[in-house]
């Protein structure tokens, strides 16, 4: 896997893998929340964004375009111990469904893909 994506971790975890999924808003969550959640890796671009909520506690991480830890996701994550990259530039955003990894470990989030 080669990193394609870096931001501001929100907390230490070690790494996580899962399928990458774009999300722009409620739709989305209700389309996952049929077809499950889990071990799914999320990409979000408000940093403030409530819609996660229902299907929060099956995701493998976050992944958020702006925002910092201390954003509504950010905090949420903390409380549910989700890995999640914050302000997070990518050189490339995966197609829906391709395997990626969220590391947490050190002192950058990074994203590989």
């Amino acid at each position: 896997m080669n990193d394609i994506g870096e931001g501001e971790k929100v907390f230490d975890h070690a790494p996580v893998r899962g399928r990458w999924k774009v999300m722009e808003g409620p739709p989305d969550v209700l389309d996952l929340m049929d077809a499950g959640a889990e071990g799914v890796i999320v990409l979000v671009r408000d940093a403030g964004a409530t819609f996660l909520a229902p299907i929060f506690h099956e995701l493998a991480g976050v992944v958020c375009t702006g925002g910092t830890s201390r954003s509504h996701i950010g905090i949420v994550s903390r409380e549910f111990q989700l890995p999640c990259i914050m302000a997070c530039e990518l050189s490339n955003i995966p197609t829906d469904g391709t395997e990626v990894e969220v590391d947490c470990s050190g002192p950058q989030g990074v994203l590989r893909g």
